[in-house]
């Protein structure tokens, strides 16, 4: 999926869809902006497009499969709809690469994947959409570890605190999924109830 412009995305969406946009910098830029059009007034319709819009744009997947992942959690009989969309969503390699904190952005933890730096229970992935799951073993690949990709890893390791369902051992340059992400809606940059109604329609 190619972003050309984050900002002017961001001003649509809001600056919670990308990392870089979550700055004093861009939140003093989009403040002297006035408010696109269309914004007030705007329908039902219009709301839920637009969250769906913040959701695709944050974990940067395109339309066809988010409306896979959409319609798949609708379909889902043991678990409510917006957990299972959450889940599929959150444990994406390459999310679970930014949440153990191998990455700065996700745009970045997806590169990583792509170009086969990353290793699930060994084995080398490079399938970004590829799912994470409990118990899964996730590394930086020996020969990778010196990758500039990886420069300053150690120092960021110090200070990062990943959530609960994610641990990682620089020391062992490997991680480990230990539990299925947990939903928390107020937690969310976008609301995830209204997306899964605008796949019902």
């Amino acid at each position: 999926m190619q972003i050309k412009s984050k900002y002017k995305i961001a001003r649509r969406l809001g600056p919670s869809v990308f990392e870089k946009t979550q700055t004093q910098k861009y939140a003093a830029r989009a403040s002297r902006k006035k408010e696109p059009r269309g914004m007030s007034g705007m329908t039902d319709f219009g709301k839920a497009l637009l969250e769906k819009q913040r959701a695709r744009f944050t974990y940067l997947i395109n339309e066809r499969q988010f409306k896979r992942y959409a319609e798949n959690a609708n379909a889902e009989s043991k678990k409510k709809p917006e957990e299972s969309l959450f889940e599929k969503l959150e444990t994406r390699l390459d999310n679970t690469v930014y949440r153990m904190g191998l990455a700065s952005t996700r745009l970045a933890a997806r590169q990583m994947v792509n170009h086969g730096h990353i290793l699930v229970n060994g084995r080398r992935v490079s399938i970004p959409s590829a799912k994470a799951e409990v118990n899964d073993i996730i590394a930086i690949a020996a020969r990778s570890r010196g990758s500039k990709l990886f420069a300053g890893l150690v120092e960021k390791a110090k200070e990062y605190k990943q959530p609960e369902w994610v641990t990682f051992d620089i020391a062992k340059f490997e991680g480990k999924v230990l539990s299925t992400p947990k939903l928390t809606p107020t937690e969310l940059a976008f609301d995830i109830a209204a997306i899964l109604d605008f796949y019902k329609r």
